[in-house]
């Protein structure tokens, strides 16, 4: 799939990272700022995703590496599904989204990108969100500035997300 207008995915090509990048990322809080991280605590942090399906598309990851769900400390579970539940309020109240798709791919055949290390995604929608250009054109429009939403995003973190 093409990009109308994706300036900040030339970091990504150029940023290469050895092992899991979920991994990398939660190593080095230091770089939160230019990783896009919106969130963290002791059990898992919040990242947007450098391949947003739609404005303000953000993952939610254990920092334990792991590839199995089932895997995941039961603590850990119920805590992220608590973040998650305030991410869905925050997009619905702050961003003002009026639907939001929630998942996971567990595996690659089930679509992973990163496999080795279990996300959830949260994905704020807006009627007329998508249009005829992503099917017929293999082609997705952004229609914000991913830094704008990343700063929107971040500056409602504190209002919503609590633990």
């Amino acid at each position: 799939m093409e990009y109308l207008y994706a300036p900040w995915r030339d970091t990504y090509f150029k940023e290469k990272v050895d092992g899991c990048v979920f991994c990398n990322l939660s190593n080095h809080p230091h770089l939160d700022t230019m990783h896009h991280v919106l969130y963290r605590d002791e059990i898992c942090f919040i990242v947007m995703n450098r391949y947003p399906y739609s404005a303000g598309h953000f993952m939610v990851i254990p920092h334990y590496h792991t590839d199995a769900l089932e895997n995941l400390d039961e603590q850990a579970w119920l805590h992220m599904s608590h973040i998650i539940q305030q991410c869905v309020k925050m997009l619905k109240i702050g961003l003002e989204a009026q639907g939001v798709n929630l998942g996971m791919n567990l595996g690659k055949s089930a679509g992973a990108g990163i496999a080795e290390h279990i996300h959830y995604h949260i994905i704020p929608r807006w009627i007329g969100d998508t249009n005829f250009i992503t099917t017929v054109a293999n082609t997705r429009v952004y229609s914000t500035d991913f830094e704008k939403i990343y700063q929107t995003l971040k500056d409602l973190i504190p209002e919503f997300i609590s633990c």
